[in-house]
C-alpha cells in the first residue's frame, strides 16, 4: 500500500496541472504557482505551453510528452525527479489524463516513489482520478452510494460487470461499511483513497480494497474512493461476433471496418475474428 501525504513530503513530485480549455483568465493562481516554482515543465505540444507561459511571463524548460514519445519522454521525467527536480505535466486544455497521455507516467512515478499531486478546479472527482494510479481513459462518476448497507450492495451489483474505472464520494463516518460492501460484491480490487483533496492534510491512499480497508477507521474528511474497474474477460461467444460482424456489414460497413469495430467492442482480437470470419465465408 501507498500512503501520500502530499503537503508533508519533501520529495521531487510530479505536479498534474489542468490548463484553461479557451479562456487564459481560468487559470488558477496555484496552477500558475506551481508552475512557477517547478524546475521542469512536461507538455503535450511545446509551442502551446509556450504560448501560455508567456502570457504569465513564467520562463521554465520544457520537455515535450505526448502520446508518441513516452518512451523517450518517460525515462527522462523519472531520470528529472530521481535527481530532486520537480515536474509539472500540462495538457493542451484541460486535465492531463483525462482524453490525453500521462497516465503510464502517473503509474511509473508512484512506482518509483514519488508523490504525484493533482491540482484543480472545484472538482474533487477529477483530482482524485488523474493522481490514483488508476485508468482514466474511461470512467465512471457515481457520486454518493446510498447510506443503507442493503441498497448499497444492490447498487454495487449493478455496477460489477463495469471494466470502466469508477468514482465514488463517501463521508468518514460511513467509510468502513462501505469498504466492506465494496470487498464482498466487487472482491478485492485495486483503488485509491483520497481525502481532504487540496487542503493541508490531503492524502492519497492506494492499495486494494483489503488494504485501505485496515486503517480506514483512522482517516477523516470528505473521501473520494476510485476503484478499479472488472479485469475479469468473460468468454465470448465467436458465433455471435461473427453474427455482429455480419449485421454491421448490412449497415453499409467495409468488411473490414465492421471485423475492427467487432473485436474493439467485443474485447478480441482482430486477426482471430478475421481468420474465423473469412473461414466461415469459404
Amino acid at each position: 500500500m501507498n500512503r501520500q501525504k502530499s503537503f508533508e513530503t519533501q520529495q521531487a513530485t510530479l505536479y498534474l496541472v489542468p490548463t484553461p480549455i479557451g479562456n487564459l483568465s481560468e487559470m488558477t493562481k496555484r496552477a500558475l504557482e506551481t508552475l512557477e516554482n517547478v524546475d521542469i515543465i512536461a507538455c503535450e505540444d511545446t509551442r502551446n505551453t509556450s504560448k501560455l507561459l508567456m502570457a504569465y511571463n513564467i520562463k521554465k524548460p520544457l520537455i515535450s510528452h505526448h502520446e508518441h514519445n513516452q518512451k523517450e519522454s518517460i525515462p527522462r521525467i523519472l531520470h528529472e525527479l530521481k535527481e530532486g527536480k520537480s515536474v509539472a505535466v500540462v495538457s493542451d486544455a484541460g486535465y492531463p489524463l483525462v482524453s490525453d497521455p500521462g497516465q503510464k507516467l502517473v503509474c511509473d512515478v508512484i512506482e518509483q516513489g514519488n508523490p504525484v499531486v493533482s491540482l484543480s478546479g472545484c472538482n474533487a472527482a477529477m483530482n482524485a482520478l488523474v493522481a490514483s494510479g488508476l485508468s482514466t481513459q474511461h470512467y465512471l462518476f457515481y457520486g454518493f452510494l446510498d447510506s443503507k448497507s442493503s441498497k448499497r450492495k444492490k447498487q454495487l451489483n449493478e455496477l460489477k460487470s463495469f471494466p470502466y474505472t469508477i468514482i465514488f464520494y463517501e463521508a468518514p463516518h460511513r467509510i468502513s461499511s462501505c469498504l466492506e460492501d465494496i470487498l464482498e460484491v466487487l472482491g478485492n480490487r485495486n483503488m485509491c483513497l483520497a481525502r481532504e483533496l487540496t487542503k493541508l492534510h490531503e492524502e492519497f491512499i492506494r492499495g486494494t480494497v483489503e488494504e485501505v480497508l485496515s486503517i480506514c477507521d483512522s482517516l477523516k474528511g470528505e473521501m473520494v474512493l476510485v476503484i478499479e474497474g472488472n479485469t475479469l474477460k468473460e468468454e465470448v461467444d465467436m458465433n455471435d461476433a461473427i453474427d455482429k460482424v455480419n449485421e454491421y456489414v448490412q449497415e453499409g460497413y467495409k468488411t473490414k471496418q465492421a471485423i475492427q469495430l467487432v473485436a474493439k467492442e467485443l474485447n478480441i482480437k482482430k486477426n482471430e475474428l478475421y481468420d474465423l470470419y473469412h473461414k466461415q465465408e469459404s
